[in-house]
């Protein structure tokens, strides 16, 4: 994503781990575990995403989370190199920390009124310490099935 270029530290903007395929893929993936859940709800007799919205809705805050998520995942890896780091190597609060807090940030910026209604009013605040409890857990999973089926070089 970085066309090869190198920042005056003399390493690279991101590095070749970051891709504009992997981009997209991580975009069109969140959506479509966000449709997948939809499925689920809709199946278990909800159907608005177990009060999350309706389709169109719900669809434009996938989008937006899933986009925040990418762009906190380049961020990450921006600061790694600045701080020295090499592609691979374990950087846990950049790996898993800073895209859920970006992903998190656009959509309370973007869809301003969905966030304050799902993560901030009443008890929709445990929502928000849900995704910061399961995130490392469901990364770590994640990473590791993508390292067992031959996919990533390391398992985080």
């Amino acid at each position: 994503m970085d066309f090869g270029r190198f920042m005056k530290d003399g390493r690279r903007v991101f590095g070749d781990g970051k891709t504009w395929r992997g981009f997209f893929g991580g975009i069109a993936c969140g959506i479509g575990l966000g449709l997948v859940q939809m499925g689920i709800a809709h199946a278990a007799g909800s159907g608005d995403f177990w009060g999350f919205s309706p389709f169109p809705e719900v669809l434009l805050v996938f989008l937006v989370f899933s986009v925040g998520a990418m762009l906190g995942d380049l961020l990450g890896s921006f600061a790694k190199r600045r701080l020295g780091g090499e592609r691979g190597e374990s950087y846990p609060v950049l790996d898993i920390y800073v895209f859920v807090a970006m992903a998190i940030i656009f959509v309370a910026a973007f869809r301003t009124g969905w966030f304050a209604e799902h993560y901030l009013n009443g008890w929709g605040w445990l929502g928000l310490v849900m995704v910061l409890s399961l995130t490392p857990l469901l990364h770590r999973g994640v990473n590791v099935i993508g390292f067992k089926m031959g996919k990533k070089k390391v398992p985080w």
